[in-house]
C-alpha cells in the first residue's frame, strides 16, 4: 500500500524544471491578461470621452442651425421652422456625416423633427421628464437605451435649444444626437483579436525561451541528484558541469569540491584501514608465533624468558597503537578539549628526557640548551603539551646518530613562544619532508630504525598545536640535522609563518603524522 501511495505521490510531483516553467508561463499569462484588460478599459474610456465630445459638439451645431432657421412664437412658446423640408434635409446631411440619428423634441418631450425623413422610430415616443431635466441643466450624455427610447444601446448626447426675445431666454426644445454602440463593440473585438494574436505569439516565444532557460538551470541540479545517488553507493567519481557565473554555478563548484573531498576522505579511510590492519597484524602475528612456539615445545624452556620479553614489547606496542587510535578518534570527533593552566616547560622536558635516559646513554647523546628553559612558563594544557614534547623527543632519540646531540632552543616574544628540538643524524630526505605530518607516514620505509613507530605521533602533535592556536613546522638537512619547531601563542594574533621553513604543517596535502 505504501509503495502505491509513494508511486502516486511521485506521479503528481513536479520537477524543478516543470515548476519553474509553469510558474514563469503563468506569470507571463497573468501579466498579459492584466495588460489586455487595462488596455481595453483605457481605450473604451478614451473612445467614450471622444464620442461624448463629438456628439455634444454636433448637438450644439444642430441647435444653432435650428435657432437660426426658426422664429420664436412667444405666445405658444415654440419655435416655428420657416422651411421644414429644408431643415429636415440639413439635419439629415449632418446626421449622415457623423453617422448618427438627430431628432428634436419640444420642452414636453414630444417628437418634433428627425434626421430620418418620413416615418421614424422617434415620432411615437416621448422622452421622460428625468432626461429632459438632465438635458435642461446642461449637456446630457448617456450610454444606454435612453430610458427605453431605443431597443439597443446607444451613445446619446443632448443639449437644450434656447430662444431669446426682449432680453429673455427660454428653453423651447431639446436636440439629441445618438449613434449605435456597434462601432465600439467592433473596435473592442478587433482590438481583442489583435491582442490575443500578439499574446499567443508572446506566450509561445516565452514558453520556448523560458523552457530552455529552466532546463539549463535545472540541469546541474539533476546532475547533483544523480551524483548524490552514486555517492550513496560509494561511487565518488561523478562530477557536475559548472556553467555560468551565478548561484547555481557556485553550487555546482561547491558540489564538485565536496565530491573531491569525499574522494580524498574515502582514499584516506581505505588507507587508514589498511595501515591499522597492518599495524595490528604485525605484533599479533609475532605474539601468536612465539606463544604457539612455547606451547608446542618448538621454543625450548630456557629461551622462554627471551621470547616473553619480545612478546611484552609487542603487547606494549599494541597498547600504544590503541592509545594513539583513541587520541585520533577524539581529534576527529572534536572531543579533544583544552584544559589550560600555567606550568613550567622545563620540568616537562626533563621528565620526558628521564624516560629515555637509557637510550640516550646507550647512544652517548649530548643534550644541549636546557638552561634557557629554567624560567620558561607557558599557558597551555600540560597533559597535551607533555604528549607533544614526548613525541618530538621520542623521534629525536630514535633517529639521532651515535655520539650525536639533541638540542633545545626557545625564543619568547610578546606574541608567542617558539620551542625548537633539533637532533643530529640522517635527517629527512627532501622528497619525504612534505609528508612527515601525514597519518601512518614513516620516512624509514625499511623500519630498520623505526620498528616501534606507528606514524601517528606527528599527526597528533600537529592536531594538538592547532587546538592551541599554534602550529608546527620542520626543517632538515640530510646527513646533518632535523629540527622541529612549534609555536604557542601568548595572545591572539594572526601568525605570519616563516618563509625559511622547508616545510610547514598546514601545507600537507593529506592529514598525517610522524617520521
Amino acid at each position: 500500500m505504501k509503495s502505491k501511495v509513494k508511486k502516486l505521490t511521485n506521479s503528481f510531483r513536479l520537477s524543478i524544471f516543470q515548476k519553474y516553467l509553469t510558474i514563469s508561463v503563468s506569470i507571463i499569462l497573468i501579466c498579459m491578461i492584466a495588460l489586455g484588460i487595462t488596455m481595453l478599459i483605457f481605450v473604451a474610456n478614451y473612445w467614450e470621452e471622444e464620442k461624448k465630445e463629438n456628439l455634444i459638439e454636433n448637438a450644439n451645431q444642430v441647435a444653432s442651425v435650428i435657432v437660426a432657421a426658426s422664429d420664436y412664437n412667444s405666445i405658444n412658446r415654440t419655435l416655428i421652422v420657416e422651411d421644414p423640408e429644408l431643415f429636415t434635409i440639413t439635419i439629415s446631411t449632418i446626421a449622415q456625416s457623423v453617422d448618427a440619428d438627430i431628432f428634436v423634441v419640444n420642452n414636453k418631450g414630444i417628437f418634433e423633427y428627425c434626421s430620418e425623413q418620413g416615418t421614424c422610430t422617434h415620432q411615437d415616443k416621448i422622452l421622460s421628464s428625468d432626461i429632459l431635466g438632465s438635458t435642461a441643466g446642461g449637456n446630457f450624455f448617456e450610454f444606454g437605451t435612453l430610458d427605453g427610447y431605443y431597443e439597443d444601446t446607444h451613445y446619446t448626447a443632448g443639449v437644450p435649444i434656447i430662444a431669446s426675445e426682449a432680453g429673455l431666454s427660454e428653453i423651447v426644445a431639446f436636440c439629441y444626437v445618438s449613434t449605435r454602440s456597434s462601432f465600439v463593440s467592433g473596435l473592442t473585438m478587433s482590438m481583442m483579436r489583435i491582442f490575443l494574436t500578439a499574446a499567443i505569439i508572446t506566450l509561445l516565444v516565452s514558453f520556448v525561451f523560458v523552457g530552455i532557460l529552466s532546463y539549463n538551470m535545472a540541469k546541474p541540479l539533476r546532475q547533483m541528484s544523480n551524483a548524490a545517488k552514486k555517492f550513496a553507493v560509494g561511487d565518488f567519481s561523478a562530477r557536475v558541469t559548472a556553467t555560468g557565473d551565478n548561484e547555481v554555478g557556485e553550487l555546482a563548484l561547491a558540489f564538485n569540491h565536496m565530491a573531491d573531498s569525499l574522494t580524498a576522505s574515502e582514499g584516506m579511510r581505505r588507507s587508514f584501514i589498511a595501515n591499522v590492519s597492518h599495524e595490528l597484524k604485525t605484533p599479533m602475528t609475532t605474539i601468536a608465533g612465539f606463544v604457539d612456539g612455547m606451547l608446542d615445545g618448538t621454543i625450548p624452556p630456557e629461551r622462554h624468558k627471551h621470547y616473553m620479553k619480545i612478546v611484552s614489547l609487542e603487547v606494549k606496542r599494541l597498547s600504544r597503537l590503541v592509545q594513539s587510535m583513541l587520541s585520533l578518534s577524539r581529534i576527529d570527533n572534536g572531543e579533544l578539549k583544552l584544559n589550560k593552566q600555567e606550568f613550567e616547560m622545563f620540568s616537562v622536558i626533563v621528565n620526558v628526557l628521564a624516560g629515555f635516559e637509557q637510550k640516550i646513554s646507550e647512544k652517548n647523546i649530548e643534550i644541549r640548551g636546557l638552561e634557557d628553559f629554567r624560567k620558561l612558563k607557558v599557558d597551555a594544557d600540560p597533559d597535551l603539551m607533555h604528549q607533544v614534547i614526548y613525541n618530538l623527543i621520542e623521534n629525536a632519540v630514535k633517529f639521532t646518530n651515535e655520539n650525536g646531540y639533541i638540542s633545545f632552543g626557545v625564543v619568547q616574544t610578546k606574541y608567542d613562544i617558539s620551542v625548537a628540538i633539533e637532533n643530529s643524524g640522517p635527517g629527512i630526505p627532501p622528497e619525504d619532508i612534505r609528508f612527515v605530518f601525514d597519518r601512518f607516514y614513516k620516512t624509514d620505509k625499511s623500519r630498520s630504525m623505526d620498528k616501534k613507530g606507528m606514524g601517528l605521533g606527528l599527526f597528533i602533535t600537529r592536531s594538538i598545536m592547532r587546538l592551541h592556536g599554534g602550529y608546527i613546522f620542520v626543517e632538515s638537512e640530510p646527513d646533518k640535522y632535523c629540527r622541529f619547531t612549534f609555536k604557542l601563542p601568548t595572545i591572539m594574533k594572526q601568525y605570519e609563518k616563516p618563509q625559511s621553513a622547508k616545510y610547514i604543517e598546514t601545507t600537507a596535502n593529506t592529514d598525517g603524522e610522524d617520521k
